[in-house]
This record gives structure tokens, C-alpha cells and sequence, in this order.
């Protein structure tokens, strides 16, 4: 079993231990108390008005460098003791962390790393997007599936996305509906044609959509009270993603609570709608009768003009030389030179979507990553490449050897008892063997 990519990382799935003694409490405690009334008064407000279900449920609160732990509940394993009206702990070493939905010592939390953003909009907005992750197994959504997007990577999927973002914002910001409506199909204009040029995308772009977009759009309509505040929180949303150095893993923050927002307005109940695995653009698409047969080279290039379009296209062609340079060294590092594979089974693993960077078939590139497995522990710092169905994380060859430390460029392997280090499938490789069998 493993957990799947959340806000700003992936979840940790857990295992029960022996209860650990606490940190020195670098979490006030009082300040705590008061996240988890907020987040219920936001619950409250709500009123299941969104999703049918109550928003606030388990949270636990996390200091990243002491692995101090503040939860709302006690958990089934008495691994956290209560003080007062909350209850403390430590997490374990093995065990990630992120912001996340995550099922640790017999309990689904909502789980924040600590400390949460000080201005109330933006905190509200990152509790009530947390919180739905937690609620999502209970929506009867389509089952999440792992996305590669290596399309929103190129010259033209890039292009065709931020102009898409332009025309969202102008959308949500036009007083006149004649004028929102002229936007909005501006947008799912861009979108059929990136899918028309990358027919695999928008599948694996829906996937990502139904659940940090969806989760970002809750984060908006449950965080935000009233309609201006909503409305600025999807602007920001999709103006501050544009500095992300990749959109693979981010672009659904952005498009999520924009698409929500429109269809608010034009399909009430399009939540309803949303079992099916129905794109949120097709769905506004059918609330505004939009189709676009044909070739829509033609008016993409007219539209575009409305949206800086020729800059935007000259200083996403420089990037993409850049990028070329980029996957010459992956190609360099991951395919030619001797490589360290490390099988994934029972995976945890924790990531920034923000610098996810697609390497064509062969997968994703993580700048920086933390995963653990049977087989230990992995810390990257300069990149590993994880193959697009998440069997196997590769990393270069190792430098240096112990019985239970293995390190190489940019990255070490803590090592379990009874793995060890094997010759892998090409000369120069290596693996790892279990203490039953070796793979």
C-alpha cells in the first residue's frame, strides 16, 4: 500500500510502533487548540453545503524539525497523550510527512506542517484544501490515479496552459456575464487545443484536477467567506503558479478553484455530476454550449492576441531550449551512466509538485525527494527519476558503500537490516536484495 501525491508533498502511510516520547513542545499548544477551532468553525460554516459531508474530522498538526505532533482526537494505538484539549507525540523516523490526507496509528487525519500561514485568507484557504483530502474516500469520486502531464513540460503545452490561465482570470474578473462567458470559452479554446495536440492529456490532466483542484476549489469556497474573497483567492491561485519551475504536478491548483468557480455559477449542481469522472472544463463546456469542431490553430493564434500571447510564446521557446540542455543531462544521468534502481512496493514518499519535471517516456525527475520503502530509506537532493507507473525510483550509481549507508551524487540510502546492495540488470548497475529473495 501507498499514498498518493497531496498539497505540497505525498502522504505517509503508516504502521503502528511503540509510543514514542515527546519533543519539547515547539507547537504552543494554545496555538494549536485555536487551528483546530478554526478549522471547525470553517466546517461549521460550511454546513456539509459543499461535499454533503462534514469538512473537520482527525487533524494532526506536525514540527518538521522535531517531529512534534498536536492532534484534535486521540489516535487508536496511544501513541499521543493527552494535554488539556489536545492530545501530543512524535512522529517516527521512518515515517513522511507533508501536507496531506494520511492514515497513521489506526486514525484518517488531516495532516499540516507546522507553522501554518499567518495571514488568516491564505491559512483558512490551506486548512479547508486539507481537510478535503481527508473527506475525498467518502465522495464516491473516480479512484485517484498517478499522472505524468509531461505535456504541460513542452513548448506548446506550456503556452496553450498559461494562455488558458489568462483568459480564466479574465473570466472571473469581468463585470459583464457577455464578457465572462467570451473568457471563459477563451479558455476551453486553448485547453481542446492542447488536447488536440496531446490526445493522452487530458485524462491524466482530469486526474489531477479531481483531486488537488478539487481540493484547492474547496480550499477557495470553504476558506474564503464571501464571493469577492473567493474570487480573489482563485486569481492569486492562478497568477502565483506561473513562477512554479514546472506545471506537471501544480498546473490543478490553479485551474481547480477557477473551473469551480465557473461552474458555480453556470451548473449549480455540477458537484452532483462529478462520480463519472467528467472533466470540469467538458462540464462548463455543456453549461455554456461551447464546441469547437475543426481546426483551432486558426483561432487560437487570433484569440491569443487578446492575451500577450507573441511575449509569451518567445519566453516559453527560450525555456524550452533550456530544457532540452535539462534532459540531455537526464539522459546522461538515468539511461548512460550506471544507475542505482530501488524497487517500489510499499511506498511513502514526500515531494514538491512545484519542481516536478517531466523526462519524456522514461517518467519524472524529482529535484528533491524523500522515499522510504522495505528496503530503507532514501533522502534525494540532486534528482531521481521515478518511472511513469511508480515501480521503481533510480538514482545514480553508488560512490560510496557501508553495510547500511549507501550515498551517491546528491543523495544517501539508510539501508534496512537484511537488505543488501546487488548487481543490477545492466553492467555497472546496482539493486537491492531483500533478506527472502533477491530482486
Amino acid at each position: 500500500m501507498w499514498a498518493l501525491a497531496s498539497s505540497l508533498g505525498q502522504a505517509w502511510a503508516a504502521g503502528a510502533g511503540e509510543p514514542a516520547a515527546a519533543a519539547p513542545p515547539r507547537i504552543e499548544l494554545a496555538a494549536a487548540a485555536q487551528i483546530f477551532r478554526e478549522a471547525a468553525s470553517l466546517s461549521a460554516r460550511d454546513g456539509g453545503k459543499l461535499w454533503g459531508v462534514a469538512l473537520y474530522g482527525p487533524m494532526l498538526l506536525i514540527e518538521p524539525d522535531s517531529r512534534f505532533l498536536v492532534g484534535n482526537q486521540a489516535d487508536r494505538n496511544g501513541m499521543l497523550q493527552a494535554h488539556g484539549e489536545v492530545f501530543t507525540g512524535t512522529l517516527p523516523a521512518q515515517e513522511q510527512f507533508a501536507n496531506t490526507a494520511a492514515s497513521w496509528s489506526g486514525v484518517l487525519w488531516t495532516q499540516m506542517m507546522w507553522p501554518l500561514p499567518q495571514d488568516p485568507a491564505r491559512r483558512d484557504t490551506l486548512i479547508a484544501h486539507e481537510l478535503f483530502h481527508r473527506i475525498r474516500g467518502e465522495l464516491h469520486l473516480p479512484e485517484l490515479r498517478i499522472t505524468g502531464n509531461a505535456q504541460l513540460d513542452t513548448l506548446q503545452g506550456r503556452y496553450l496552459l498559461q494562455l488558458e490561465w489568462r483568459a480564466l482570470s479574465r473570466a472571473l474578473g469581468a463585470p459583464r456575464a457577455a464578457d465572462r462567458r467570451a473568457a471563459a470559452g477563451d479558455a476551453m479554446l486553448f485547453r481542446a487545443q492542447r488536447y488536440r495536440l496531446f490526445p493522452a492529456a487530458r485524462e491524466e490532466e482530469n486526474n489531477l484536477e479531481y483531486n488537488e483542484g478539487l481540493a484547492e476549489y474547496t480550499g477557495v469556497r470553504a476558506g474564503c467567506e464571501g464571493h469577492d474573497a473567493q474570487l480573489q483567492a482563485a486569481q492569486r491561485d492562478l497568477t502565483v503558479h506561473v513562477q512554479d519551475p514546472s506545471f506537471v504536478r501544480s498546473f490543478a491548483y490553479a485551474t481547480g478553484p477557477a473551473y469551480g468557480l465557473l461552474l458555480d455559477e453556470y451548473l449549480p449542481a455540477w458537484r452532483q455530476r462529478l462520480a463519472g469522472g467528467t472533466p470540469l472544463d467538458l462540464l462548463l463546456a455543456q453549461a455554456l454550449h461551447v464546441s469547437f469542431p475543426g481546426d483551432l490553430a486558426a483561432p487560437v493564434k487570433a484569440r491569443s492576441v487578446l492575451y500577450d500571447g507573441a511575449p509569451l510564446l518567445q519566453s516559453e521557446t527560450l525555456r524550452e531550449s533550456e530544457r532540452q540542455k535539462r534532459l540531455a543531462d537526464y539522459r546522461r544521468t538515468f539511461i548512460e551512466q550506471p544507475v542505482l534502481v530501488l524497487p517500489l512496493q510499499h511506498v511513502q514518499v514526500q515531494f514538491d509538485p512545484r519542481d516536478v519535471q517531466s523526462f519524456e517516456e522514461h517518467g519524472s525527475v524529482y529535484p528533491s525527494l524523500t522515499v522510504s520503502d522495505d528496503w530503507g530509506i532514501l533522502h534525494v537532493e540532486k534528482g531521481a527519476l521515478v518511472d511513469p507507473a511508480w515501480h521503481a525510483v533510480t538514482v545514480s550509481a553508488p560512490a560510496s558503500t557501508t553495510d547500511r549507508h549507501l550515498a551517491g551524487q546528491g543523495w544517501t540510502l539508510e539501508v534496512n537490516p537484511g537488505w543488501k546492495l546487488v548487481p543490477g540488470a545492466r553492467q555497472g548497475d546496482f539493486t537491492v536484495a531483500g533478506p527472502d529473495k533477491k530482486l
